[in-house]
C-alpha cells in the first residue's frame, strides 16, 4: 500500500538469517553439549583431563565452556562441544590410581633378575608409588642396541603433579642403576669393511670407481 518491494525485504531477511543461523551454529552446539556434560556428568570439577592436546585439572564447567587448568597454572577455555566430539582421557573418572608405566632400556648381557630387583626397590622406596596394587617389572622386548623394560607403578599422583612424579622416579632409577653398575646403552651400529683395492679409471672425461677384492 505505500509502495515498498516487500520482495526484496524478504531476500534481505533471508540472507540475514542464513548469517545467523552459521553464526549461531557454533554456539547452539556448545550449549547442547554443555547440557549433556551437566546431565551425563563424563566430567566433574576437579578431574584432571586430556582433551584437544590441553591436560589439566577442570575448574568450572558453564553452558558454553569448560575451564581447564594447566600444571603451569594457566587456564584455558575449552568449548564444550570438544567433550562431546573429541577424545577426552579423564584421569580420575570413576578411581583416582592410574598405573605409571616407565621404560628401562639396559645393555645385552645384564642380569634380569637383578635388573627386576633394583627397580622393585626404587618404586618400593618412593613414598607416592601405592604397594597395593604392588608395582611390577616386565620384559618388553629384545631392542637393537638394549634389553627394554618397563617398570609399572600404581599411584594416585597422576592426578596433581604427574610430571612431577615420573620425573622423580626418572631421578631414582638413574641413581640406582649407576650404583648397582647396570649400564644404559645407546644406539650402536656396527661396521664391517672388506679389504681389497679401489681401481680409478677415466674414460671421456668421466671417472669410474670399481672395488676389486
Amino acid at each position: 500500500m505505500v509502495g515498498i518491494d516487500l520482495g526484496s525485504l524478504a531476500l534481505v531477511a533471508g540472507a540475514i538469517g542464513v548469517g545467523l543461523g552459521f553464526g549461531l551454529q557454533n554456539i547452539l552446539s556448545n550449549f547442547i553439549s554443555g547440557l549433556i556434560l551437566l546431565a551425563e556428568r563424563p566430567i566433574a570439577i576437579g578431574d584432571r583431563v586430556e582433551v584437544d592436546g590441553v591436560a589439566g585439572r577442570v575448574r568450572q564447567i558453564n553452558l558454553r565452556s569448560t575451564t581447564v587448568v594447566t600444571s603451569d597454572n594457566i587456564s584455558i577455555i575449552v568449548p564444550n562441544s570438544a567433550f562431546i566430539t573429541s577424545k577426552v582421557v579423564n584421569w580420575s573418572h570413576g578411581d583416582p590410581k592410574v598405573r605409571l608405566r616407565l621404560p628401562v632400556g639396559v645393555a645385552y648381557g645384564t642380569d634380569p633378575d637383578r635388573l627386576k630387583r633394583v627397580l622393585l626397590a626404587v618404586a618400593d622406596a618412593h613414598p607416592k608409588a601405592l604397594k597395593d596394587p604392588a608395582p611390577t617389572v616386565l620384559f618388553e622386548a629384545f631392542g637393537d642396541s638394549a634389553l627394554n623394560f618397563e617398570l609399572a607403578v600404581w599411584t594416585a599422583e597422576m592426578l596433581a603433579t604427574p610430571r612431577r612424579f615420573r620425573s622423580e622416579l626418572n631421578f631414582a632409577v638413574e641413581k640406582a642403576l649407576r650404583e648397582n653398575d647396570i649400564e644404559i646403552p645407546f644406539p650402536q651400529r656396527d661396521l664391517h669393511l672388506r679389504s681389497g683395492t679401489l681401481r680409478v679409471s677415466g674414460q671421456s672425461g668421466a671417472t669410474r670407481f670399481t672395488a676389486e677384492p
